[in-house]
Parts: C-alpha cells; structure tokens; sequence
C-alpha cells in the first residue's frame, strides 16, 4: 500500500501540471471570459439545445454512468474537447470495453465553471462557460442518448451561487452537476498551491437546491456527484442529507498506480453517507505516466463497493 502522504504529494505535483497547462489553454476557450477580462454574469437566456430523448426515470437505480471530462481548447482537462463528434465516438469505444449485461448511460462532463491562478475582476479565482459552450456540450450529450454534468471548480466563490448561475441549464431533463472541492479555495489561498475543501453542509444546500429544481419543473432525478481525492477535502460529510429528487455519487479523485488509487478508494469509502452511490476517475496519463497500467473496467467495477459511475480524464 503506498502511504497517504506520498499518494497525496504525487496527486499535488500531477494537478499543479495539469491546472499549468489548462490556464495556458483557457485563454483563448468559450470557458475562458474572466482571462480575457470581462466582468462575470449569469448567463443569459439562449435558444435551446436539441430536443432531449425521453430520459429514463433515473439511469443510477439500475445501470451505470461512465463518462469523459474536458472542456474546449484545454486538452489537459480530459479528452472531450476540441472535436465532440470524434471526442464522443471514443467514449462509446472505450464504454464498448466495459462487460455487457448492465445498462451504461454516456455522460459529458463539462468543466463549467473553471479555476484560474489569478483573480479576475471580482477576485473569485475562476471563470464561467459562455452559454454557447453549454448548449455545445449539451448537443454532444443527447447525440450520445446521455447526461450532461456541468463540473465546478469554484476557486473563492461558494459553490451555490456557481451551480445556480447554471440554473436555466439545470431545468433541462437530462443536465446535472459535478461539483471538484479540491478547487475551492479560502480567502488569501492561490489554487493549485493546496487543495481545497468544502462541507458536507455546503454539498447539502446544493442538493436541495437541485431537488428543489426536480420538484418545481417536474424532472427526473438530478444526478450530483463530488468529486474527492483527500480525506480533508470533504469535512463533515455526514451533513449531506438524502433530498428527494436528486441522486448524489461520490467519485475517488486520486492519481496513482491501481495500488494507490485502490488506498485512496478504501480511505474514502468509511466516510460516504449511506445514501450517496460510489464512483471512480481514472486519468489516461497520469495513472500510467510510471509505467503502470490503467485499471480495466472489469478491475473499477471489482471495487467494493462497486462504482455506479465511472469517468475518465
């Protein structure tokens, strides 16, 4: 078993790498509007996207979600950028590798709401996806008959006031939201110096919120995940109620060998509320960057308990 602290020292290294060169692309990205100085906004209302298939009742009760992350022009922040056709047609030949007999929902899982290394105007430490990038995004989803998650790394801000700032995305059937604490930093802190953290209370007002949604627009189950790669990045996580209307994952977030991130798994597990479904990130690079092979899905869905969503980066 490798110690926690070396896992957690490598996963440092790897994000600082990774959060580098996605700055270096944001600049020029739909999602990139706080480094090209403008001033934040929720988006306005835009057209809407193609017409959802009829979503299923709630595709965690009895299948799996697997997925890709990323956002435009930063390839650092997984594979589902720059093309979304050819990007999408690899998800569904890397989902054709998982055993067959257990229905597997695709899911696209945006980086919405985006980190920076500096301020911006109103000194929050991200930036916001234009409402083009959204509907973009949205369009590749229903091709693929999945989900969209709209993933948020919220530097200073709260994360309510990021998802809400979504929230004429957030009444279409078939959207949700991944929610990267590690990103959300306190006052005085740079991200990508340390990980962030948040509460379980903080994941609570955004489940309500959400169930709230269900319920007023009459919607299938939100589906909320978290994202943990650390022990500290979620405190007090026996504060995350159930809420009707919403179906929360947690996804392991560690970078590493199967060997670490299967610690790191065991780790996290003890502290998950009953309620909330397990899920697991694997990374193409740096899971393998040392010569060890990314786990297969038959070594993912082995993991007990076993992940109801999977996502790669």
């Amino acid at each position: 078993m490798v110690p926690k602290k070396a896992v957690a020292a490598e996963r440092t290294f790897d994000r600082r790498l990774v959060l580098t060169a996605a700055l270096a692309g944001l600049a020029t990205s739909a999602c990139g509007a706080l480094q090209r100085g403008k001033a934040l906004a929720v988006p306005a209302p835009a057209a809407v996207a193609a017409a959802p298939p009829p979503p299923p009742p709630n595709p965690l009760e009895k299948g799996l979600l697997v997925g890709f992350c990323g956002a435009p022009g930063a390839k650092a922040l997984g594979r589902m950028t720059g093309d979304l056709g050819e990007a999408s047609r690899a998800l569904r030949r890397q989902i054709d590798t998982f055993p067959a007999g257990r229905p597997i929902t695709p899911v696209v899982e945006l980086i919405a709401t985006t980190v920076h290394r500096s301020p911006g105007e109103d000194g929050m430490f991200r930036s916001r996806c234009e409402d083009s990038t959204v509907r973009e995004y949205l369009d590749a989803a229903r091709a693929l008959k999945g989900l969209l998650l709209l993933n948020i790394q919220p530097g200073r801000a709260d994360f309510l006031p990021e998802v809400q700032a979504y929230e004429r995305w957030l009444t279409e059937p078939d959207v949700g939201v991944a929610l990267d604490p590690e990103w959300a930093v306190e006052p005085g802190v740079i991200p990508g110096r340390k990980f962030g953290r948040t509460t379980g209370a903080e994941l609570d007002g955004v489940a309500r919120y959400l169930g709230s949604l269900a319920d007023t627009h009459n919607l299938p189950a939100k589906v909320m995940i978290y994202h943990q790669v650390a022990a500290s990045v979620v405190r007090e996580e026996e504060l995350l109620k159930q809420h009707r209307g919403v179906s929360v994952v947690k996804v392991v977030d560690g970078i590493g060998s199967a060997a670490a991130k299967k610690a790191t798994w065991k780790t996290l597990m003890t502290t998950m509320p009953d309620h909330v479904r397990p899920g697991f990130k694997l990374f193409f690079e740096e899971d393998t960057r040392r010569g060890a092979d990314l786990m297969t899905p038959a070594d993912v869905l082995a993991l007990n308990p076993t992940p109801a969503y999977v996502v790669y980066e």
